[in-house]
């Protein structure tokens, strides 16, 4: 596409181009040492951290993990929450020139051992509540380290005691067996100041810097080659279009250890000097208290976060106005969901586009300018998008038309690590296939449909899920909804919904399915309904349509072996 119909539509501060150093992600953050030494750089459970100091703890990290025999291209996986420790991990890792392995700390060990193994990691970084789980899968390793910390270490005394009870009263918390042994370190000891230097790196900017596993939401789960250049162009990108200001605070509650977390919540408010105020996981009640009292300027989060802020008891009587910009993505976010927020708080919701294959966020409502709810709205600098025909993929489709979204753009991935032939389908000509089915405007604006793999076919029409949820959300006793397409012996498939209710109110199916044909098209309306406590989601609150799936393939097994 030739005319870039979205550069009309930029924010006056947006530019067209942004010129991305050829310069490695450390390298190009380690200036905020010295220039923003004294301002705080990290908030975390009672504990503030300035640059100077953060920037001290990256380096002595980095000598000790070189005296472990990390060397640049080596792998080293972390497995932390959303803390200090996380992010003096990643830059120290980087800083050697070695690889930043990021993984989820849920993980069961099953997944855990395949992307250890997978990646060839030389070592790990972990939560000491994550012992039981390695444990388990330690022998099956060739690490030559394990290094355990705890989130405590940098929560301040008596919030540390009352942390610590808290842990032990939780029953959900497994308790903490560290296997001590010769391959076995504390933390704290690879702090140690009188540890030499490591040599300083040259290091080639298009080489690998993170590698992080897709959620394997869509079958087995890859490894997402990331270079340097590639983080320092999506951080750059996404800093151009909000218009970083002097002084910005950012809430990061999305897991630093996805893309989505990693770039826009790490990356690009610490490369920029900002503050970030850190927790280790989501929890409605502890956001909106955090906001109140921190007063951050921008907040990302992800659809199923902002339904559960607007579902607390009392949220009016906290403060956050102090919030110039939230950032919605990883989802569609339904309309009424966007309109119910906006008028419970006061706060806009400016909806996003990105994906882990081009580090995260590609796309953006405009901070000031035109924003359409439903839309993703258009794309970064740099960044093209077009859409092509669901078919082949080679068509590109007039305004209007569905088909799914192709980018190109300085961030896309390397490749995924070791499938070739996966890289070789999702990467073609310069241009990155997302498997997103969508269209876009004449303006630029896309609107996503829904997952190339999620296309529901009832009785020879194509039905997206997402439009059937929509329309879920819009009943007033709903607070989440999701529809799945089943097989159907003779419609080949048809679609069931799972509703879960607004506190304090009661559904029956038969009202959802009324509700349904009041405002879908017959083939479009669910013919089953489930009413749940809750749904399944991913790490980030994606709701997990496929395990839904995978639990009626399951339940109708063991149907067929009772009969």
């Amino acid at each position: 596409m030739g005319s870039k119909p979205w550069l009309k539509c930029y924010d006056p501060h947006v530019p067209e181009h942004v010129e991305v150093p050829r310069i490695d992600l450390y390298s190009q953050m380690r200036p905020q040492a010295v220039e923003r030494a004294h301002q705080v750089a990290l908030r975390f459970l009672g504990t503030s951290i300035t640059y100077s100091q953060l920037h001290d703890s990256i380096d002595r990290l980095a000598a000790g993990l070189y005296a472990l025999g990390v060397r640049p291209g080596d792998k080293v996986s972390i497995l932390l929450p959303n803390s200090p420790q996380f992010i003096m991990s990643y830059f120290a890792i980087l800083k050697l020139g070695a690889v930043a392995v990021l993984s989820n700390p849920l993980n069961v060990e099953r997944e855990l051992l395949f992307k250890f193994k997978d990646s060839g990691s030389k070592g790990l970084i972990a939560l000491d509540l994550m012992s039981q789980k390695i444990n388990q899968i330690k022998d099956e390793l060739n690490l030559d380290f394990i290094i355990y910390t705890g989130l405590k270490e940098y929560i301040p005394f008596p919030l540390s005691l009352l942390f610590s009870i808290k842990i032990k009263l939780d029953k959900r918390v497994p308790p903490i067996r560290i296997q001590w042994d010769d391959k076995t370190y504390p933390f704290q000891s690879m702090l140690d100041p009188k540890r030499p230097a490591p040599p300083d790196q040259e290091i080639d900017p298009d080489s690998l810097a993170v590698l992080i596993y897709s959620g394997g939401t869509t079958g087995v789960s890859k490894g997402i080659m990331l270079s340097h250049f590639a983080l320092v162009a999506n951080y750059l990108h996404g800093v151009s279009w909000v218009d970083v200001q002097e002084g910005d605070t950012l809430l990061a509650v999305l897991p630093l250890f996805h893309g989505f977390g990693m770039s826009i919540c790490m990356n690009a408010p610490l490369a920029m000097g900002g503050t970030v105020v850190l927790l280790p996981r989501f929890d409605a009640k502890q956001v909106v208290q955090t906001i109140h009292k921190e007063k951050p300027t921008i907040f990302a989060g992800v659809p199923t976060m902002f339904i559960a802020i607007k579902e607390l008891f009392n949220l009016k009587k906290y403060d956050l106005t102090s919030l110039r910009g939230i950032f919605v993505g990883a989802a569609p976010l339904p309309l009424p969901v966007m309109e119910e927020f906006e008028r419970l708080t006061g706060a806009a919701l400016i909806e996003g586009y990105g994906l882990t294959e081009a580090v995260t966020a590609i796309a953006c409502n405009p901070l000031h300018g035109k924003r359409k709810p439903g839309t993703v709205g258009l794309p970064f600098p740099d960044v093209e998008w077009k859409i092509v025909d669901l078919e082949e993929g080679t068509r590109e489709l007039a305004p209007n038309e569905s088909g799914e979204i192709c980018l190109r753009c300085p961030e896309l991935m390397m490749g995924y690590l070791n499938q070739p032939e996966a890289t070789a389908k999702t990467l073609r000509n310069g241009w990155l296939h997302t498997g997103d089915i969508g269209f876009m405007d004449e303006e630029g604006y896309v609107t996503i449909v829904d997952r190339l793999k999620d296309l529901v076919i009832v009785s020879g029409f194509n039905v997206f899920p997402s439009e059937v949820d929509e329309v879920l959300h819009m009943h007033p006793k709903v607070a989440e909804g999701v529809a799945v397409g089943l097989p159907h012996p003779k419609k080949g498939e048809y679609l069931k919904a799972y509703v879960v209710p607004r506190h304090g109110e009661t559904l029956t199916p038969e009202e959802i399915i009324q509700f349904c044909r009041e405002n879908l098209a017959p083939f479009k309306v669910p013919k089953e309904v489930e009413i749940r406590s809750e749904l399944p989601k991913s790490v980030i609150g994606k709701i997990l349509r496929r395990q839904l799936k995978e639990e009626e393939t399951a339940k109708r097994k063991n149907q067929i072996k009772s009969a």
